[in-house]
Formats: C-alpha cells, structure tokens, sequence
C-alpha cells in the first residue's frame, strides 16, 4: 500500500510531494507532466545527496528521488542484491505508469540504474552515471577514514558511536572540493546501519565481478552519458574511458572534482545532466 504525504514548497521547485512507495521513500519534484527524471543515491547516501542540483532539474522534469532500500528514510528490506533493488523501482516506476524514463545513478546507484536497464529495458530511456566505477580493479584504496569505519574488526564499534562531525568528514574524504552537508543529510547517513552498509557494499561487489558495467551497457542500446570527476579517491578517474566501448556513450570528466559531482559542482553536473536528456 502507498502512503502519500504532500508538502509545499516556493521558489523554483514546484509540485514538492512525499510519499512511502513499494518500501521506498519517495521524492517527486517539478511538474508531473514534465518529462520524467529520475535519480538514485549510491552507498551509505540517500536521496538528500542531490538536492543541490534539483531546482535546474525541476525546472524542466518531474524529479523522482528514491531512497534505496535501508537508506535514507527507507525501512531495511530482505534482500539487498542490485537486481531486488532495481526491481523495486521498476515496481515504483509501473506504479506511476512512467516509460522511457532518464536514469541518473551516482557510484552504486548506478548499478541499481544499469541493472533496471537490464531488466526493464522499457522503463529506461536513456541511463546517467556519475562515479560509477567501470568494473573492481579500478577501485583505488579507500580513504583512511572510510576504512576504519567500514572494516571489521574496528568498523562496526566505530560505526555505532560515529557522531556527525565524523559522519561528515569521511563523506568529505571522496570529495576533492568542499561540501554542504545540510542536518538532515547527515541525520540520512546516521541513519543507516552497519550490517545494511556492509551487505549493500559486498552485493555491489558481486554485481561488478560478475560482469562490468560497460559491458552490461554494450548491447542495450541507451543513450549513455558518464560523469568523472577527475580527481576522484575512490575510483581510478581514468576508467571513465571504458564507458567509450559503449556505443554513442559520452564521457565527461570535471576537473578538480571528486566522488560528489553533485555537491562539489552542481551547476556544471546538472548542465551536463540537462543536455544529455534535453536529447
């Protein structure tokens, strides 16, 4: 059952609604007739992570942000496999009767955005994704500070008793320029549980060794745009290239930016994001 809660807001977003679907927390933004745009959050993010670039967006789409699966606002669920994540938001998107969507996925939303691709070729117009590694050797060692939060045996205290300035500072060591990190994005984060991270962490895992995304990409006939901040610390920048064996695919890298294009340079991403589904 959905639980639709509606709230108001003035300025250039318009048509600002909430609401609890196929156990996701959903944001709508812009006008419901406008060509549908919709973007989903990596790892240990939520929905919040986009807000920067949403008033350009809304201006021109009806933005459909999702809360993945134990992110964010969301409840956990049974299953944290990409496929189970892409097939609840295949579910979101037949319930809204939306087709020939924009898909925009930021590093493992990615995944879930190229795996709805795989599965729902209906439902995906054309696909965007920003910081998404390309296939496993092309991630780099992890920030110190992700490490200690993350890995075991230490992850899991340390992870309990993370307070927000340290919540902050290891979502600012995969940046490479300063972010805004409003309360309530924060407060997402905090929200999110260390066997969730973990378990959504080693099924991304999977899904990259089991096949790359260019090659997941190559045979499905999308309008591809990929989105590199060049100087990113988790994932080799010049990977991004492997995205040119995709046919027509359009690769872009900004310079002096890291894993956050979003927050680090919203303007230049949401321009980029713009053009590419003006198309």
């Amino acid at each position: 059952m959905t639980e639709h809660t509606t709230e108001h807001t003035t300025g250039r977003t318009t048509g600002h609604t909430i609401e609890h679907s196929h156990g996701m927390h959903v944001v709508h933004d812009g006008p419901r007739q406008a060509p549908p745009l919709l973007l989903i959050h990596g790892s240990g993010a939520s929905s919040g992570f986009w807000q920067p670039m949403v008033p350009a967006l809304a201006a021109r789409h009806h933005v459909i942000r999702v809360d993945l699966p134990g992110c964010g606002q969301s409840p956990p669920a049974s299953s944290y496999e990409v496929s189970a994540q892409a097939a609840q938001v295949a579910a979101l998107l037949d319930e809204l009767g939306l087709r020939h969507v924009t898909v925009a996925g930021h590093s493992s939303g990615g995944y879930v955005a190229t795996a709805l691709a795989e599965h729902r070729r209906d439902l995906v117009g054309s696909l965007a994704l920003i910081s998404s590694g390309p296939s496993p050797d092309a991630l780099l060692r992890q920030p110190l500070i992700l490490r200690i939060m993350l890995a075991p045996p230490l992850g899991p205290l340390v992870w309990s008793r993370r307070s927000d300035a340290l919540i902050r500072k290891g979502i600012s060591a995969t940046a490479a320029l300063p972010v805004n990190l409003p309360d309530d994005v924060v407060a997402d984060v905090r929200g999110i549980s260390y066997p969730v991270m973990r378990t959504v962490l080693r099924r991304n895992t999977e899904y990259l060794a089991e096949r790359g995304v260019p090659e997941r990409l190559a045979g499905l006939g999308l309008p591809v745009l990929v989105i590199f901040g060049a100087a990113d610390p988790r994932w080799e920048p010049s990977s991004a290239r492997r995205y040119e064996a995709v046919p027509g695919a359009r690769v872009e890298l900004l310079p002096g930016v890291g894993h956050l294009p979003m927050l680090e340079a919203p303007e230049a991403t949401g321009d980029l994001l713009l053009s590419f589904a003006a198309r």
